[in-house]
């Protein structure tokens, strides 16, 4: 008999102490009736992380980023949105040179210089309707480009579903952040990565919202839509280069926003 026909026998029990034992002894069975994913050895770890994550994103950052949004006029979210994501294009830019695709870092440099001048740098995003579309790029993908395996799925703490090698490649991507060259007073830097971390958790209120509907197991869903949308981005690195290129609306706002293609816990506010 297996565990999962020894939880639906449990059920039909009708013992008034077998009731009572039946919810908490199902629970326990049917736990090991579940597909472990392979790429997933640390669930029990991810789980937790993954409710702690929710948890402080339904206590603290979607109050504040519902709050931002409520009072903050569109306008200016839009360019905050663009502001921050010209940062994030100079990292992208960065690691397309050291992906080897000179052709994607040359549009990243002109995209780059023509909303930096002409769109005060960045508030304005002039460089998409020339045709000069963002696609976002990140140390994590530079590693994987050169061969660096993935390893098991990890939910980092606050900023969401990664893997090993891409948790490596945030912490790069925090200390080398184009955002340290824009202030050297510590105290304005950790104010434009609280704007950029509440104005990117605004733009996702939708997107979670929907994440909260129609997903049965949240952690489930959110981890296999990370790792299938991650895993197609790895293979366009090393085959291709080609990384979402095109007109886009992923902001939430109306503007080229950043890349949000996972529904994160608390968003996912990597930066860049």
């Amino acid at each position: 008999m297996t565990p999962c026909s020894d939880a639906r026998s449990i059920r039909r029990r009708s013992a008034p102490a077998a009731w009572l034992a039946a919810p908490l002894a199902a629970l326990l069975l049917l736990g090991g009736c579940a597909t472990h994913n392979p790429a997933d050895p640390l669930e029990p770890y991810n789980r937790a992380m993954f409710g702690f994550n929710r948890t402080a994103d339904k206590v603290v950052f979607k109050p504040v980023a519902t709050g931002y949004r409520n009072v903050t006029p569109r306008l200016v979210r839009r360019g905050v949105t663009n502001f921050f994501g010209n940062l994030g294009d100079v990292w992208s830019t960065g690691n397309d040179f050291l992906q080897g695709h000179v052709v994607l870092g040359l549009d990243g440099v002109m995209r780059v210089g023509v909303n930096t001048i002409f769109g005060l740098f960045g508030v304005l995003d002039v460089a998409t309707p020339m045709g000069l579309y963002r696609h976002p790029n990140d140390f994590g993908l530079t590693l994987a480009r050169w061969g660096v395996g993935s390893g098991p799925y990890f939910v980092m703490p606050l900023l969401g579903p990664s893997d090993i090698r891409d948790t490596g490649g945030t912490v790069v991507g925090i200390i080398y952040s184009p955002m340290n060259a824009t202030t050297s007073n510590s105290g304005v830097r950790n104010a434009e990565v609280a704007l950029d971390f509440i104005n990117t958790r605004a733009n996702l209120l939708s997107t979670t919202a929907l994440l909260d509907q129609i997903a049965l197991d949240p952690y489930i869903f959110t981890r296999d839509a990370y790792l299938q949308q991650r895993q197609s981005r790895v293979r366009a690195t090393r085959d291709t280069g080609v990384l979402d290129t095109g007109p886009s609306d992923d902001s939430g706002e109306g503007g080229a926003g950043g890349d949000v293609d996972t529904p994160p816990e608390v968003g996912q506010a990597t930066g860049n």
